[in-house]
């Protein structure tokens, strides 16, 4: 049989159809046309310029010899950490790995042991040297190995646990240098290099590509997450753009199994840079604090308090004698501003007050009980965390407490439980059942405010109760020991 054309499209169709066809493809943008003989990017020059700078980094403790073991090896310090960071079930003792001197036999009281690896980059011709913080904590020797087999003996400079930052001289000079980048222009989706000593494997490379930015991982700077392969070695090695230059250090992975699984955190190298300049001037790094502890914002209750968008910072508590509590800033609070920076996430907090000079007045824009207020307050140093004082809420002599429809019996507060707690009014929850306790509601626990409204007592509390429309959520800001916190009651929930 014969088939032609003119059988699919009748007489010359098929021409037009065939023209028309090419013509729409070529005015279609080119982003919409398949992309034709498209290569993959090329490392090698990137890798032959900045390699010399990058190095790896051992560190060693010294022990008495009752602190030595015969046979296998057991689990350093900086190979617990490494498990500790990344979820590892902790063996009890690691074989001799060929290469390595056999850990074990007699030991010399004041030897340095060989306590871990890491990775770093050189930041100045002169020596200084960027790393993890967490690769030289509590190591008594650190030494540097260049790409030219050259080891130096380093000096850790200062090193910052909240983010995990530290710099350490080597006395050199001439030395091969990284460029800074600029982490604003770096997109979600380009492509970033790492080089490091994965288990100590000097030199390796790996790329991959910036999966998200500012994400929160509960540490004091928002990482870059990429799924560049990172495994215990490359802490402290840089992240790297396609420009050869370092937006990141390699600090953290997300892991079940103490392997690489595609999921990678870089410290954003703008901030650590902020930390390195504080490091190497002062050895420390000075930020501030206005004493609060905080809380995330949920959906849930930014809708419940009309609030809107869930947004900024809720204050959980407030330290006596702090700059918070001088200022007026009162558990429950919601801070959304500070110096007319928006307040977008509760981490956000931490990081604007963190990097605002000790002594400077900040101002704080506050959202309590359904309206905004604007306070002024002197920011302190930060310190140490001073050790909570659990408030007692057990009353002296139990009010009768009448049950609420929505599951509640509260009684006043006394005098003295009032100056204990250093509120106002309130009333304490004597029992708890229904949709109060469905909310997350328990015995103990201080009602401070029903639907943005203070509570005085159990009078007023329970009058209010009454005239709830059942068919809306109510929000209740509970004190729990030190801690203030909103909960959601829904009484026509089942």
């Amino acid at each position: 049989m014969n088939f032609t054309f003119d059988r699919v499209f009748p007489g010359r169709a098929w021409l037009a159809a065939l023209l028309a066809t090419a013509a729409l493809l070529a005015s279609a943008p080119a982003s919409a046309q398949p992309a034709v003989g498209r290569e993959l990017p090329d490392f090698t020059e990137l890798v032959e310029r900045v390699g010399p700078a990058v190095v790896n980094i051992r560190t060693a403790e010294r022990r008495g010899s009752s602190e030595a073991s015969s046979g296998g090896g057991e689990i350093d310090e900086q190979m617990r950490e490494f498990f500790r960071r990344f979820g590892i079930p902790l063996p009890d003792r690691m074989p001799n790995m060929p290469g390595q001197p056999r850990r074990g036999g007699p030991q010399e009281d004041g030897d340095a042991q060989p306590r871990g690896v890491g990775s770093g980059f050189i930041i100045s011709a002169d020596g200084f040297v960027m790393t993890n913080a967490h690769v030289v904590e509590g190591a008594d020797e650190v030494i540097v190995t260049l790409t030219d087999r050259r080891e130096l003996k380093a000096k850790i400079i200062g090193s910052d646990r909240r983010t995990d930052v530290a710099v350490v001289k080597i006395e050199a000079n001439g030395l091969p240098t990284v460029r800074i980048g600029d982490v604003n222009a770096l997109k979600v989706g380009a492509w970033v290099m790492a080089i490091g000593a994965p288990f100590g494997l000097d030199n390796t490379v790996t790329a991959g590509i910036v999966s998200a930015k500012q994400r929160d991982t509960g540490d004091y700077l928002p990482m870059i997450q990429t799924d560049v392969a990172i495994n215990p070695g490359n802490s402290g090695g840089p992240l790297l753009n396609m420009r050869g230059e370092v937006v990141g250090i390699n600090s953290q992975i997300y892991s079940r199994s103490g392997g690489f699984m595609g999921i990678s955190f870089a410290i954003p190298i703008d901030e650590a840079m902020r930390v390195a300049d504080q490091l190497r001037t002062v050895g420390r790094v000075i930020r501030g604090r206005i004493g609060v502890s905080i809380a995330p914002v949920t959906k849930e209750v930014a809708e419940a308090i009309g609030l809107g968008a869930p947004r900024g910072a809720l204050v959980q508590g407030v330290e006596a004698g702090l700059p918070a509590e001088k200022a007026g800033v009162e558990p429950g609070d919601i801070i959304l501003r500070v110096d007319g920076k928006t307040v977008e996430r509760s981490g956000d907090l931490p990081r604007l007050i963190g990097s605002t000079k000790p002594g400077a007045k900040s101002q704080l824009q506050l959202f309590r009980r359904g309206q905004t207020k604007d306070v002024s307050v002197t920011v302190a140093e930060f310190e140490p965390d001073r050790p909570r004082r659990t408030a007692q809420a057990a009353p002296e002599t139990p009010a009768p407490a009448t049950k609420t429809a929505i599951g509640l019996a509260v009684a006043d507060l006394t005098d003295a439980q009032k100056r204990e707690l250093k509120l106002r009014g309130g009333v304490r929850v004597e029992s708890v059942e229904g949709a109060a306790a469905r909310a997350g509601l328990r015995e103990g626990d201080v009602i401070v405010t029903l639907d943005n409204v203070e509570v005085v007592d159990a009078k007023q509390f329970n009058a209010q109760v009454a005239k709830l429309d059942k068919s809306k959520a109510a929000s209740v800001m509970v004190r729990r020991g030190d801690w203030t916190n909103y909960l959601v009651i829904r009484p026509s929930a089942r």
